[in-house]
């Protein structure tokens, strides 16, 4: 899978998904800096499926209707590396089917996909 890792979800989990044989761009290695529109923008135009913890982009989408190709909303606790990591790994496992084209909201416990 394509994935636009934002800078709030961290390097790590970039590196992570590279390991994994996915293709990553990370924005804190290659877009540091970009406003929530240009990374929104690059995913969807790009076919990327973009991963952040920032709440801001279901805004965008849904009272905005900003187009994208997938959207992957982390909401965990504790908020570090490794539990982002164990969430993107089971959401992977069981959902990556349903990744593109939707709104995926993942915490500790479940996982909420909103469809276009």
């Amino acid at each position: 899978m394509r994935f636009l890792v934002d800078e709030c979800v961290g390097t790590t989990v970039s590196e992570f998904l590279k390991s994994t044989n996915h293709i990553v761009i990370s924005v804190f290695d290659e877009l540091r800096g970009s406003t929530d529109d240009e990374l929104l923008f690059k995913s969807n135009t790009e076919n990327y499926i973009l991963i952040t913890s920032d709440k801001d982009f279901g805004e965008m989408v849904f009272k905005n209707q900003k187009p994208h190709n997938g959207i992957i909303l982390i909401r965990c606790k504790p908020n570090n590396f490794k539990q982002k990591i164990l969430v993107l790994t089971k959401l992977l496992q069981n959902y990556s089917a349903k990744l593109e084209n939707n709104f995926v909201v993942v915490t500790n416990e479940n996982v909420r996909i909103i469809t276009k």
